[in-house]
């Protein structure tokens, strides 16, 4: 199996308080987590790519920056 150099998922541990003292006496604090993968930004180049091979764009020549 191939080992990867980076995360692909962030995750994180929110801690909160009750508002009622003797609830928070009895009770350990709510803890809230949450996560969402890790994406990296395309540049326009690739999503122009990307488009045209999702065939929504003209089939024609395109005027693109050099990359």
């Amino acid at each position: 199996m191939p080992q990867t150099d980076c995360a692909a998922t962030t995750i994180a541990v929110h801690r909160g308080t009750w508002s009622d003292p003797e609830v928070a006496a009895m009770v350990a604090p709510p803890v809230t987590v949450s996560s969402m993968p890790v994406t990296r930004p395309l540049n326009p180049w690739r999503l122009g790519q990307l488009a045209r091979s999702r065939g929504n764009m003209r089939a024609g020549r395109h005027r693109r920056p050099a990359r």
